[in-house]
């Protein structure tokens, strides 16, 4: 139940005065929200400083400046695109206003000679002299009202403008409590100077003195204040995940030595560690929750079936679940080829899969005789039984929902689950990230992997790299050409256009895969390529994860300028699968920018996923990491990622503290937290 105290809070937008039908839809798409509180924790986005300065002679160029001066001149335009002159005068210095397609008549009554006006907007460079377009604020000192002191800045929409949703804003502040506890730790609120909880909104919605510091500070306790509710939610859930009993999976050391001896080469130190820490979880009473988090190539695969050897051997099936057809059989074959010659009993299940070969392997997985399985969705169809169904693994988690894997997870009684993502994310925002999942990384790559060669090529050399492709084809090997649009009148480098040339200049059979297609027109084209019946695919970025095509020795990226690093560093992570030396051919349209020089000149030094995707976060921000994105830890309301990673390490450690020593959340504090997880934890983890 929510607290009585907040329902004002959580009113409709249209509750506020000057709300109406017209103007709700577009706040909503504003604030991205329905509630007035959304409409709070839409911030300004900086502040600007209207106060009267003491001369116009002080103002600079560039600036916003609210400046007062007698009107000295007014000059009408010279010809139609000239605008209105009305020049300023205090006895420093003049000020030029421009206004253009205005009326004379209009601007004369405004601006009557001899007249003190006060305005405010920003002071440009005008042939030497200091002008000022189209005034902010025009106003009449003996009349008044002066310009706001300080005036916050929000993003805006259509049909919205900054004095709108301003006047909104002030509105909602009336709604907030005087009285809410304070859910923060004291000490710490102290030792940062932080304001209360509504004296920090007061502070950034209605300030009363322009003060950067002040304005840093609010919007940091804020923060803190959304840091602290989400870790909170966490560490319940970890602990209401602790009171669950989940089968125990006894260790199976002499099982998994049994595949590691079967292996032509010798698993990495992290893959050992990460296969213990898992057996670790398993063997305990509660439900693993666990990420498996692994560069490009650093083999998630044998780890995931180290722990489906383990189940198999204390009686338990395991199931792999991947999110397309094409993942779910190549999961399949490797699965197979590292477990069935050891004697487990592997499948594979996917839509495809339909009359006596379905009834086959759901038979199979409800007498257990089916020990491991692969499969898309199709797993967690109401037909589909287990009989004792232990492990759950899913991999390239981030394009499943959280519905998803519990529907799997739902298929017995609190099975282990482990959930697996080739996409790294900087290691000073795993916390925010992987939430309530304790995490294995996987930062080696295994002995004896090709490192890819990464060529940065102007496209100007296209006919060289197309040249390239088809002696590579003629050596029997594949080739990847990815595109970043699929089809566009005015540019060439699309993917319809480009897999139309390929093919006439080629002349070799030629794929192509974009999301434009249906999902079995996309599986399709996939497993054409993997098989060999296409020789160059040419897609668009759909391809980025999860396809294994050994024999694919080259990827062209077209306009890779425009690619974020850790996107190009999953792109190339499709080639050098294989023996034979492979090459990332970055082609790119110049002249370069100097942020995309430095993109690729990252991508050319280091093939570590992990300083990539930390390179990337400082290059790009928290918004534009594809990992991020992909985990959904870029919808926070107040966080900024790049400056309030240390913030979240903060709030865990407190989050932890209080819940361990309060599971009910009753204390004083406690009760204070709830208040702060309704205002600030979204729906989806409270």
């Amino acid at each position: 139940m929510r607290d009585e105290r907040l329902f004002p809070l959580f009113e409709p937008l249209d509750s506020l005065s000057g709300v109406g039908p017209k103007l709700k839809p577009a706040l909503e798409r504003l604030v991205d929200g329905e509630h007035v509180w959304d409409l709070l924790l839409h911030l300004p986005e900086r502040w600007v400083d209207r106060r009267v300065r003491a001369t116009i002679d002080e103002t600079e160029f560039g600036e916003v400046a609210t400046v007062k001066g007698e009107v000295h001149a007014y000059h009408p335009p010279y010809n139609d695109k000239s605008p209105h002159r009305v020049q300023l005068y205090d006895g420093t210095g003049f000020l030029t206003l421009a206004f253009f397609r205005a009326d004379g008549r209009w601007l004369q009554g405004q601006f009557p000679m001899g007249k003190e006006r006060i305005v405010s907007g920003r002071i440009e460079d005008y042939r030497g002299e200091r002008q000022m377009t189209h005034p902010d604020y025009i106003v009449d000192p003996s009349r008044g009202p002066l310009p706001p002191a300080v005036e916050p800045i929000y993003r805006l929409t259509a049909g919205l403008t900054n004095k709108r949703v301003h006047g909104f804003a002030e509105q909602a502040l009336e709604r907030v409590p005087d009285d809410l506890p304070e859910w923060a730790d004291m000490g710490l609120v102290e030792a940062k100077r932080w304001p209360e909880f509504k004296e920090a909104l007061q502070w950034l919605h209605t300030p009363e003195t322009y003060d950067d510091e002040k304005f840093a500070l609010a919007r940091e306790r804020l923060a803190y204040d959304e840091a602290l509710a989400r870790e909170s939610a966490f560490a319940l859930a970890r602990m209401a995940r602790k009171r669950r009993s989940a089968p125990s999976i006894p260790h199976a050391d002499e099982r998994i030595a049994e595949l590691i001896r079967s292996l032509p080469f010798v698993p990495t130190g992290a893959q050992m560690q990460a296969s213990e820490q898992i057996a670790e979880d398993m063997a305990g009473t509660s439900p693993m929750r666990r990420m498996l988090q692994g560069d490009v190539g650093a083999g998630k695969t044998l780890v995931g079936a180290m722990a489906a050897v383990q189940a198999a051997a204390g009686g338990f099936q395991s199931a792999f679940m991947a999110p397309t057809e094409v993942l779910a059989r190549q999961q399949y074959e490797t699965l197979s080829r590292l477990l069935s010659p050891l004697g487990y009993t592997v499948a594979a299940l996917s839509g495809r899969d339909k009359g006596s070969v379905r009834e086959a392997i759901l038979m199979g997985l409800a007498d257990g005789s089916i020990q491991i399985i692969a499969g898309t969705h199709a797993l967690f169809q109401e037909t589909v039984r287990f009989r004792n169904l232990g492990l759950v693994i899913v991999d390239e988690q981030h394009r499943f929902g959280v519905a998803d894997r519990m529907k799997l997870a739902g298929k017995a009684e609190s099975p282990h689950m482990l959930v697996m993502s080739a996409t790294p994310i900087p290691r000073t925002l795993a916390q925010a990230v992987n939430g309530d999942l304790d995490v294995s990384i996987l930062d080696e790559k295994p002995a004896g992997r090709k490192p890819v060669e990464t060529r940065a090529i102007p496209d100007t050399r296209l006919d060289e790299v197309v040249d390239a492709v088809g002696r590579a084809i003629s050596r029997g090997e594949r080739v990847f050409w990815v595109c970043p649009k699929v089809d566009v009148d005015d540019d060439d480098s699309t993917a319809v256009g480009r897999h139309a040339m390929l093919s006439k200049q080629l002349k070799v059979p030629v794929g192509l895969v974009h999301g434009r297609l249906k999902a079995a027109e996309k599986d399709s084209a996939l497993e054409d390529f993997r098989t060999g019946a296409t020789r160059v695919l040419v897609a668009t970025t759909v391809i980025e994860v999860g396809v294994d095509v050994p024999e694919a020795t080259i990827m062209v990226i077209e306009r890779a300028e425009g690619f974020g690093l850790a996107q190009l560093h999953q792109l190339r992570g499709r080639v050098g699968r294989g023996d034979k030396p492979s090459y990332c051919l970055l082609l790119y349209r110049p002249p370069l920018g100097e942020l995309a020089r430095e993109r690729i000149e990252t991508l050319r030094r280091t093939d570590d996923g992990f300083e990539i995707a930390e390179a990337d976060f400082k290059l790009r921000g928290p918004g534009d990491i594809l990992g991020l994105r992909q985990a959904g830890a870029t919808d926070y309301r107040v966080i900024d990622l790049s400056k309030d990673a240390p913030l979240l390490a903060i709030a865990a450690k407190d989050a932890e503290a209080l819940v361990n020593s309060d599971p009910d959340l009753e204390s004083v504090r406690g009760r204070a937290l709830r208040l702060a997880r309704e205002l600030m934890v979204p729906r989806s983890l409270s």
